[in-house]
């Protein structure tokens, strides 16, 4: 048994950005908006909702179809949860939490929305709802409703995260507030720090008091670079060039070899929900260990390079506290890379904490981190002055 697990340890790390969650059974035409005029509908309305069995903690779920904006300014739908605790609802409304998930894959019946263990892949949800939050989670666009989803694209990911909280204000039991925090792990991280850099232009009517992120993927074409002797790694560049080949119209087979391609696309194909999952991705992914790429270092040409370069955060407003979680033992997203944007975030004037999760990976540091975040958060909704490390010094 022992040696089968060592075996398995070079394939299992391929899930550390992926959530560990088991897939249901097809799609329903819940997801689909074929004959519905999406104009009618502002951003961040609610399209239809269906309720969700087996919510914890006494809470009430609903899955739900929203109005977002695609990347040409388009109207598109995007599908999510939400999750309401219960109680009588306070004054001044309940305070939100949008949970932004990691990878999943890439094809919309990878949406975590369809999970059958759904609720179990959002870090830290049953002190969320003990404390009397909302939690809204998007699939994201091309997740649920029809693809493909632009994988690792921020825009697309923040205004399906702020319009998630949007809709989510006009549930019945909700409770309206428009205070939010947003939270999210690895492309989930990505996630988070865009709808930082986006909600006061795209919401200017909801209040974002802080932005929690545990390894988030930030320099992309360094990482990408890092982590290409991988198979793990290989699988997120091939993964990343499929679906940018499809949402940017720029021929994958410019860097992509023609004997690469059967593996690629049935990578594309797959979701990552399970470990029987990575399991399944094993033979493709040996395929691309003999063929690939057609040059060494694709993150340096173009368009490429300018794609990768605008899907890399920047700073976010220095009025927008951070609570920033790494775990040290990381193979996927370095720890370097993590600090480097931090102190990024720093020279802005952001007040940042800084979370180092000592024997932490990729993989379970949104699980292992969410406490501290959850309790960072408390603080940033009771109006608290947030904690900084950006005098400290970090990684050495």
């Amino acid at each position: 048994m022992f040696g089968r697990l060592v075996r398995l340890s070079n394939v299992l790390w391929m899930t550390s950005l992926f959530a560990c969650v088991a897939v249901s059974s097809a799609q329903t035409p819940f997801y689909s908006v074929t004959g519905t005029d999406l104009s009618s509908y502002a951003n961040g309305a609610l399209i239809r909702s269906e309720p969700m069995d087996n919510a914890p903690d006494g809470a009430t779920a609903h899955r739900v179809l929203y109005k977002s904006e695609g990347l040409q300014g388009e109207s598109i739908a995007v599908s999510g949860v939400v999750i309401i605790p219960p109680g009588p609802i306070p004054v001044n409304g309940r305070q939100i939490i949008a949970w932004a998930h990691p990878t999943t894959g890439i094809v919309p019946k990878c949406a975590p929305s369809l999970a059958r263990v759904f609720f179990h892949s959002i870090q830290g949800l049953h002190e969320m709802l003990q404390r009397g939050y909302v939690v809204t989670a998007t699939d994201y666009p091309g997740l649920g409703t029809s693809g493909p989803h632009p994988y690792l694209v921020g825009v697309s990911e923040g205004r399906a995260v702020l319009d998630s909280v949007r809709v989510a204000r006009s549930m019945p039991g909700a409770g309206g507030g428009n205070m939010f925090v947003v939270w999210g792990h690895s492309q989930g991280g990505q996630a988070a720090l865009y709808t930082g850099i986006l909600a006061g232009t795209y919401a200017p009517e909801l209040r974002l008091v802080g932005v929690a992120a545990a390894a988030p993927a930030t320099e992309l074409g360094d990482l990408l670079k890092d982590d290409m002797a991988t198979s793990g790694g290989k699988n997120i560049t091939a993964m990343t060039l499929w679906s940018w080949s499809r949402v940017y119209g720029t021929p994958i087979s410019q860097v992509v070899t023609p004997q690469a391609m059967p593996a690629i696309d049935q990578l594309a194909s797959g979701c990552i929900e399970r470990y029987f999952d990575v399991l399944e991705r094993r033979a493709p992914s040996k395929e691309l260990q003999q063929s690939f790429l057609r040059i060494n270092n694709f993150t340096d040409l173009e368009p490429w390079q300018s794609l990768l370069a605008s899907n890399t955060p920047t700073a976010l407003p220095p009025s927008i506290p951070i609570f920033l979680a790494q775990g040290m033992k990381d193979a996927l997203v370095p720890p370097a890379i993590t600090e480097r944007y931090m102190q990024d975030l720093c020279k802005a004037g952001s007040a940042v904490q800084w979370y180092p999760v000592a024997n932490s990976g990729h993989l379970f540091v949104a699980r292992d981190s969410a406490g501290a975040a959850i309790n960072w958060i408390e603080g940033r909704f009771a109006g608290a002055a947030p904690p900084s490390n950006c005098t400290t010094s970090l990684v050495k």
